[in-house]
């Protein structure tokens, strides 16, 4: 059994690595930390796990961590770098589902997170943890860098055109993202009545994920990729759907072909039948991505349509995708949900 840690257990995120990690054959919950809730029986803060989960939070503690197989960092930003290294050095592996690790040039991070990064010395070996493109340096990792919700939607949904080289101009993502993306802190924009009944573009001037989608479309292509990204925040609790345009003016090739080939063996990628229009309802819970693509009008402008659920793709499915490649453990180990419906 691999011996696992959650630091900072108290978020969506956590509490969806908690619903997932439960009915995981090979893992064995060690600790779950929360500063702020430390003694409080995880199962009282989240119902759902009553019965599933006999562990209360606790205060971080890294010699408590250090006892773990892998940790997993479900904090805000800035928090995992300042613990990383002393569990890498104990032999630890860690995936953080914050950004700490995303970006690989530190002064890119420090212009849009705010801060210095913490531990440049080691920011160079975390692998960016997107299975469909670093499948195999994932499983030599011993620090995963787990992508962000928005990246991994839009990422998925070009990467075989940016691949084949098929793309002409700016690539444009037009992205609506449910309420819980904005985490569990009181927001006001998360409020009920809000939120409810509204529909509202943010982030236009430069959003933090913007240079995550950039570089790894960068790496894909093996050049700078133009990108305007526009999220949206909607009146759900879940799901991400990204409506994105490419100029892909060769009409020759099979586009429906050339996605199917691309994703034919990654089994949590539904690149769905021609014409089809994915919904977030039918990846609720659920750690796949549905992809369909679009050449309206028979013109210039291709349309890939790509939905996740933001906590699961988007997070925690994907962190613990991450963990059983870097154990070497089947890879839908954990992750065999169906979605929620309706």
């Amino acid at each position: 059994m691999i011996k696992v840690g959650i630091v900072g257990g108290t978020g969506y995120t956590g509490v969806e690595l908690l619903r997932l990690l439960v009915q995981h054959p090979d893992v064995q919950l060690e600790v779950i930390t929360s500063r702020s809730e430390a003694g409080l029986p995880v199962a009282d803060m989240y119902p759902n796990l009553r019965g599933h989960l006999d562990l209360a939070f606790s205060q971080p503690d890294v010699n408590t961590l250090k006892q773990c197989d892998l940790v997993f960092f479900a904090t805000p930003n800035g928090i995992a770098m300042q613990q990383v290294p002393e569990l890498l050095e104990a032999g630890v592996k860690v995936v953080d589902l914050a950004a700490d690790f995303r970006l690989s040039d530190p002064a890119v991070w420090e212009k849009w997170y705010g801060m210095p990064h913490a531990c440049e010395n080691i920011l160079a070996e975390a692998v960016y943890g997107l299975p469909e493109i670093n499948r195999a340096k994932v499983r030599e990792a011993r620090l995963v860098a787990n992508p962000g919700c928005y990246p991994t939607a839009v990422q998925l949904g070009f990467l075989p055109l940016v691949e084949q080289g098929l793309i002409r101009g700016d690539l444009v993502a037009d992205c609506k993202s449910g309420v819980s993306g904005a985490g569990r802190q009181t927001h006001l924009g998360s409020l009920l009545c809000e939120a409810s009944e509204n529909f509202k573009a943010y982030g236009v001037p430069g959003h933090r994920h913007l240079p995550e989608i950039r570089q790894g479309l960068a790496r894909a292509a093996g050049h700078e990729i133009g990108l305007t990204f526009v999220p949206h925040l909607t009146p759900m609790i879940r799901g991400i759907h990204a409506t994105l345009y490419a100029q892909v003016p060769d009409r020759s090739v099979d586009l429906q072909a050339l996605y199917e080939q691309r994703y034919a063996n990654e089994v949590f990628v539904d690149v769905m039948p021609a014409g089809s229009h994915p919904e977030t309802r039918s990846v609720k819970g659920s750690n796949r991505c549905r992809i369909a693509i679009h050449r309206p009008q028979d013109g210039d402008t291709v349309v890939i349509l790509s939905a996740i659920d933001n906590l699961v793709k988007g997070a925690a499915g994907q962190a613990v995708h991450n963990m059983n490649l870097m154990f070497g453990l089947d890879e839908q180990a954990g992750l065999g949900h169906v979605a929620l419906l309706p």
